[in-house]
């Protein structure tokens, strides 16, 4: 890790608010940005990472729905900014018009960093339509354009998704070589673990109403770490406290019905025993006021984004030996295109598989395909998750309406208790599917496959909008489980710990690459 004492800042940022509608979500941010630093920012989805990106970048362009406070101190620090999703405007624009809107660069030095991008040399020329590249050559394409700008800081949201496991590696060696400074925001855990040199946590605490930042300027595994044994202590504390506090509200509460009892038989011939009965409880009354007190001043379990409770039941599972697909497809096609041919796949029992593959090969075509071939079948219960949700969420209802099949108020109840544990307010929970953030419809996906007992699973990138603190938990809840997956995903935590054989997508079918 590089020393940030001997590195200049290019970048401050003091006492920084900001709120949607009133709802404070960041609280006084102090953070300075050092030359040659990589910082990340995690955080479950609806923390306002993406808005601080906009925010640093160009405060109008937040200006329709935050209001912020505190100080921007820029400079003349040179920004590239690089949003989730390019405009639609940009999507339906020609390569070729895309780029010559920022580049400064003399032909030669443009074809040195095509070259250092593995971009092709005549890329610049193009007419092909932005949205029609790959998820991997759209990323790399907007780097290219924003380090033709000749930016000191570059400010990153999500770059690794929907990119495929070459163009991961190129992201993560390009984070690591490049001289400027970077703020990225990212789900990935590899990614963020093998270049990030400061952590930026944004959270939100006590049902999403007290907004937490920390910055830790050290790696990420020794911020998960740490992170970790300080919750495990003032968890700790916390038991010890209450546990305490508990004992003298114990004896309180038994000294207190005493008195009642007395006061309730107490004879009227004895007003000086009335007299001290009153007295006494007077100053148990006050007491009580301390108590109430005190107890506001414990210290308080601590909250974790990560404490998703989730777990299949046993039922949700298929026994060793037993068929689940013995599939076999001679052309794959999407858009009059072939993308593969003599596609073969046999799964048997509880198998966890994942398909891997460059971008636009079809992956997300053939999981498609498997769906509809395996979830109708009365033998199994299959549950299909896409990388789109509105494929198969219902975005008009709440999540209690969507997952109540039944239309129970029992069975409401229930699925509120879920929704709880998992971290949804109230009003979250009444609120329609379509307001939600990816992380929280990924949840009901979830709670969806529980609820209905699926036993073979279709995920489609599964952990993609899940924060890095979540994502060893949903990683640990699939590799639990007892029945089939089959699987698309880029996350290589992911593929290493829950996958037991992975196979490579390729023009000439699906190619076994590894196997436990």
């Amino acid at each position: 890790m590089q020393n940030n004492k001997e590195k200049k800042n290019v970048f401050e940022i003091e006492n920084l608010s900001f709120a949607y509608d009133k709802h404070e979500v960041l609280n006084n941010l102090n953070l300075s940005f050092h030359e040659g630093i990589v910082t990340t920012m995690i955080g479950p989805n609806g923390c306002g990472k993406s808005t601080l990106l906009k925010l640093l970048y160009d405060e109008r362009l937040v200006s329709g729905y935050a209001e912020w406070s505190g100080e921007i101190l820029r400079g003349q620090t040179r920004m590239g900014y690089l949003p989730q999703e390019p405009s639609p405007q940009a999507l339906g624009e020609a390569v070729r018009t895309f780029w010559s809107q920022g580049s400064a660069l003399t032909p030669p030095e443009e074809a040195a960093l095509l070259r250092s991008l593995s971009l092709p040399a005549d890329l610049p020329s193009w007419d092909r339509p932005l949205g029609r590249l790959s998820g991997g050559e759209r990323v790399k394409l907007q780097l290219a354009r924003l380090l033709g700008e000749q930016p000191d800081l570059l400010l990153l949201d999500e770059p690794s998704n929907d990119l495929d496991l070459e163009t991961l590696q190129f992201l993560e060696d390009f984070l690591r070589t490049w001289p400027g400074t970077v703020l990225f925001v990212s789900h990935d855990e590899t990614l963020i673990r093998n270049t990030a040199n400061v952590i930026v946590h944004l959270e939100a605490l006590r049902r999403k109403t007290a907004p937490r930042a920390t910055v830790a300027r050290l790696p990420y595994d020794q911020y998960v770490e740490g992170r970790r044994a300080k919750f495990q202590h003032q968890a700790q504390v916390s038991r010890k406290e209450h546990a305490e506090f508990q004992k003298q509200m114990d004896r309180f509460l038994r000294i207190r019905n005493q008195v009642e009892r007395q006061q309730a038989t107490i004879s009227r011939g004895d007003p000086h025993g009335g007299f001290l009965l009153k007295k006494k409880m007077h100053t148990l009354q006050a007491m009580g006021r301390r108590f109430e007190k005190e107890k506001d001043k414990l210290t308080q379990m601590p909250e974790l984004e990560e404490a998703i409770f989730l777990r299949f039941p046993a039922t949700a599972s298929v026994p060793q030996g037993k068929r689940i697909l013995d599939f076999q497809l001679p052309r794959l096609e999407a858009g009059g295109r072939l993308l593969a041919q003599d596609i073969r796949l046999t799964v048997t029992g509880p198998e966890k598989i994942g398909i891997i593959g460059p971008n636009g090969c079809g992956k997300t075509t053939l999981l498609r395909l498997l769906a509809r071939e395996l979830c109708p079948r009365q033998d199994l219960h299959g549950a299909y998750m896409p990388q789109d949700y509105a494929e198969v969420l219902n975005l008009a209802a709440t999540p209690v309406d969507f997952l109540n099949h039944s239309g129970s108020r029992a069975e409401a109840t229930r699925i509120r208790n879920y929704l709880g544990s998992l971290r949804f307010t109230t009003l979250e929970m009444e609120h329609p599917i379509s307001q939600l953030s990816g992380g929280q419809k990924a949840k009901i996906f979830f709670l969806h496959m529980i609820l209905e007992e699926s036993n073979v699973l279709l995920l489609d990138e599964p952990t993609r909008n899940f924060s890095p603190l979540s994502g060893p938990v949903i990683r640990e809840l699939l590799s639990a489980f007892g029945g089939a997956i089959l699987s698309v995903s880029h996350d290589r935590l992911y593929l290493e710990e829950v996958c037991q054989t992975i196979y490579a997508l390729t023009p000439q079918g699906l190619e076994r690459v590894w196997h436990k």
